[in-house]
């Protein structure tokens, strides 16, 4: 890999000059060492912070593995490696979708029932409603600073649409769907049709980003040195498989397989991050009920009764989302987040804990970061991220967003400790570096759709108000 000149700079001198030192030196004095040594070349905090927010937040790591091996050094302490918290993830963050203002609810609803004539309208109360939510996100103290998905109807935004090979059915047969998957059994039942249906009628193919603009708007309301840390939150990749039955996703003479069609969209999906990157996208939150769901005994025992074999369609889902992410640089932080649903009013689809996939899920899936729900006892226990490797984070849904009423920070403190607790034992590590790898959130968005749920304003802010003061009081003066 790649080692920056400062990373290689910093490094080469210190681990010359103090070779002898470190093999001498016990574990505590060789933590005091380094912080010398660094502290020598670089002795104001603030240059610091600025040359690791300019610079991948490897870098430095990359160096120093290179150096310490070929002078026989064998390992880097772990206080040094625990200062090195990837940015992103933050200690501190929310998921994306924010509460919108009504002035913007206003001109989209009546979009929504047919006037016509309004896009200008619309396009600059969406701008001046994303000018102010990112001064308020700024303010509040947060980093990984979103749009607040105020282009968007639902949270998925429109990446499926903007594809070559796939069309939005108005009235789609019901024999279409998987019944027990949780948003189609909710919708169903309660005597609804399914939520948006956009279905594979063709070959599939990446012909422009729908996102990049967005993208390009929020960055360009940002200094320079916060842009690499803004966030925009992606669709899954597999979103338009699940709910639909065996063979039933795309039409069978253009595909033959699950394996052709999904080679498809990892092309289109590799497409997209492509150009994002090339516009300076460095932090990407994809949202993922689906995945989520298989934790769900309900829909579990469906796919029993249906002979399908649900832990061979999670395989093909995690290989799908890995052949998307085959060709990121490796400065591109992708994080993936599940809940059980997040419909209008804070709805729900599914329960059941993690414990269920999180082998798969933390070992198998080739992301940096996962932003779990863990609101409610339906999310299950702390347990599952005994499962955690090293090289990943974490980021604790602790907070609701579904309702207004303010958790208790102290127990929001217990459970974070807990959750540390756990990842080091599974780990094999102390609670301080399994801390290090761990930040928390709401469990979710306040407006997957746009709509919002049952919180006003005021209440949101106090909620990321909450998550900002729960994160400063674990890790104080971090991001």
């Amino acid at each position: 890999m790649h080692i920056s000149p400062l990373g290689r700079c910093v490094f080469m001198s210190s681990a010359v000059m103090e070779r002898k030192k470190w093999r001498r030196l016990a574990l505590h004095q060789r933590v005091i060492c380094i912080h010398q040594v660094v502290g020598r070349l670089i002795c104001d905090a603030s240059i610091i912070y600025h040359i690791l927010s300019a610079w991948p937040y490897y870098c430095l790591v990359t160096a120093s593995t290179s150096i310490l091996a070929k002078t026989s050094i064998t390992r880097i302490p772990d206080l040094f490696t625990m200062s090195l918290h990837q940015k992103p993830p933050f200690r501190a963050e929310h998921l994306g979708s924010l509460l919108r203002p009504s002035e913007l609810l206003e001109v989209r609803h009546q979009i929504d029932h047919g006037e016509k004539g309004l896009e200008k309208d619309l396009k600059a109360a969406e701008d001046a409603s994303i000018q102010d939510i990112v001064k308020k996100q700024l303010g509040l103290g947060f980093h990984g600073v979103s749009d607040g998905e105020y282009r968007r109807h639902m949270f998925w935004g429109t990446f499926f649409p903007g594809l070559n090979g796939f069309e939005e059915i108005q009235q789609p047969d019901i024999d279409i769907f998987r019944m027990y998957v949780p948003d189609i059994a909710a919708f169903t039942e309660s005597g609804h049709k399914p939520g948006e249906t956009v279905i594979c009628t063709g070959k599939i193919k990446h012909v422009g980003s729908t996102y990049v603009d967005q993208w390009n708007y929020l960055k360009n309301l940002l200094p320079a040195e916060k842009q690499h840390e803004a966030k925009l939150t992606l669709a899954a990749p597999e979103w338009y498989h699940l709910r639909y039955k065996t063979g039933r996703a795309y039409p069978t003479d253009v595909y033959a397989s699950d394996a052709e069609y999904f080679a498809d969209i990892a092309k289109a999906y590799r497409a997209e991050l492509k150009i994002l990157y090339d516009n300076g996208l460095r932090n990407v939150q994809i949202d993922d009920p689906n995945l989520a769901y298989f934790c769900s005994e309900k829909m579990l025992q469906g796919f029993k009764d249906n002979n399908e074999d649900s832990d061979a369609l999670l395989d093909s889902y995690i290989k799908l989302y890995n052949d998307c992410l085959s060709e990121r640089p490796a400065d591109f932080h992708i994080g993936v987040h599940l809940c059980r649903g997040n419909f209008v009013g804070g709805r729900h689809f599914s329960e059941g804990g993690y414990d269920a996939i999180a082998t798969k899920l933390f070992r198998d899936l080739n992301v940096d970061t996962y932003y779990l729900e863990y609101d409610t006892p339906r999310a299950g226990g702390f347990e599952p991220l005994k499962f955690l490797p090293k090289h990943k984070n974490v980021i604790l849904g602790l907070i609701t967003s579904k309702f207004p009423a303010l958790e208790d920070i102290e127990q929001m403190k217990r459970k974070v400790y807990q959750a540390a607790e756990l990842i080091a034992e599974g780990a094999g590590e102390s609670r301080e570096q399994a801390l290090n790898r761990l930040g928390v959130s709401p469990q979710c968005g306040f407006a997957s759709h746009s709509d919002g749920n049952n919180v006003g304003k005021e209440d949101m802010i106090k909620k990321l108000e909450l998550v900002r003061k729960l994160a400063d009081a674990i890790w104080p003066g971090q991001p």
